[in-house]
């Protein structure tokens, strides 16, 4: 870990605001694409401190709104920086911590034999339907619309073609929730409303749902997704030693396990 980051960490321990007796739950706002790695970092931190974390999972401008208009938690684990930096500007929080990576991935149906090499072909295809999360609501829309102008690039007019094709399907303040108990990703594919999904390397839709597959962008296109941490001016001291654990090796082997690009480890 940087000597910078050390340092940050350590005045966020140690400018710690006292805790409520009656709630003495760590509270953590993180981004969708971190559940099931956040929820295992919570679990080991409970293990190994005895304090309890309460997680609360959604697209990140969401969450940051939801803590602009007075909801409580601890920290916004977000997946970018510009969220919880409009924290730090409005006050309500420190300076943004990089605390983990990701990037962007097409997850799309195995008779397409998406690859590197045909991922821009197919994604201009008239005939392929393209889902994304909801920009600004959700940083993988976000990303998803870098990788458009990136596209353009290589094949100019491919912006415009995938600006208006692209249907976003998830991360916004409606359209997040499970739909017919299944994750709304999930349930587009198998609705036949989509072929490709642009989000997180991380995810594992396709391991999950029967048919489809997971392919990296090509370089030209790839899109890097920087993970920032937010930790609110009114945390508790017990809060501050969830995010040194989230920093600690210990926090980051575990991001890693879970497809993460750890950015504090040895």
């Amino acid at each position: 870990m940087s000597r910078l980051v050390s340092l940050a960490l350590a005045a966020l321990l140690f400018t710690a605001s006292p805790a409520l007796a009656a709630d003495p739950a760590v509270t953590v706002y993180a981004a969708g694409s971190l559940r099931q790695a956040m929820t295992a970092v919570a679990k080991a931190f409970e293990a190994q401190t005895k304090i309890p974390v309460a997680t609360t999972f959604g697209p990140s401008g969401v969450l940051r709104e939801r803590l602009e208009k007075g909801e409580h938690a601890d920290m916004l684990a977000s997946a970018d920086f510009g969220h919880p930096e409009a924290l730090a500007n409005n006050g309500l929080a420190w300076p943004t911590i990089l605390f983990t990576r990701n990037k962007l991935c097409a997850t799309g149906k195995q008779s397409l034999q998406l690859s590197p090499q045909n991922l821009l072909s197919v994604l201009l295809d008239p005939a392929v339907r393209v889902g994304t999360s909801t920009p600004k609501a959700d940083p993988a829309g976000d990303y998803a619309w870098v990788m458009f102008d990136l596209a353009d690039k290589v094949k100019p007019g491919s912006a415009k073609i995938l600006d208006a094709k692209a249907d976003k399907i998830v991360g916004g303040p409606h359209n997040s929730a499970p739909v017919n108990g299944k994750h709304p990703v999930a349930a587009a594919f198998e609705a036949g409303m989509i072929d490709v999904f642009l989000g997180y390397c991380s995810g594992d839709l396709h391991k999950t749902v029967p048919g489809l597959t997971m392919t990296q962008l090509p370089p030209e296109l790839a899109v890097q997704a920087d993970y920032g941490l937010a930790v609110l001016k009114d945390a508790s001291p017990e809060a501050r030693r969830f995010a040194l654990y989230l920093m600690s090796v210990d926090g980051q082997q575990i991001l890693a396990d879970h497809g993460f690009a750890a950015v504090a480890l040895p």
